[in-house]
């Protein structure tokens, strides 16, 4: 299974529900697709929900790090929420905890945005 991204809105932050895996393909460009359409609806605040992310592998974690950079050029922000184990585990080996600003808890996520 690929992942299934759905958004909804909490106030004026676009929270992006991730479902499944983020790999190389399908996933990423998925990924992908949804942030530009979310930056070209003016949507800047953009928080991914990443509790039922099952898998991610480095072309996901790519597609993570270039998201973040195309959002913020954009002026906007992504943050992350929820993330599994493996997820943190990957963003503590590859360094990137010190990119993204990352919460356990979705009404703190959405008040950090302010």
């Amino acid at each position: 299974m690929s992942v299934k991204l759905t958004t909804r809105q909490v106030g004026d932050v676009t929270v992006i529900d991730a479902d499944g895996r983020i790999t190389l393909g399908e996933g990423s460009t998925a990924f992908r697709e949804k942030i530009k359409e979310l930056l070209g609806a003016n949507n800047k605040k953009i928080l991914v929900n990443m509790a039922n992310i099952t898998y991610i592998d480095s072309s996901g974690i790519g597609e993570l790090v270039s998201s973040f950079t195309t959002t913020t050029n954009a002026g906007g922000a992504l943050k992350l929420l929820s993330l599994g184990k493996r997820v943190q585990d990957l963003l503590q080996i590859t360094k990137l905890y010190t990119v993204f600003e990352t919460f356990d808890d979705e009404a703190a996520a959405v008040r950090s945005f302010s």
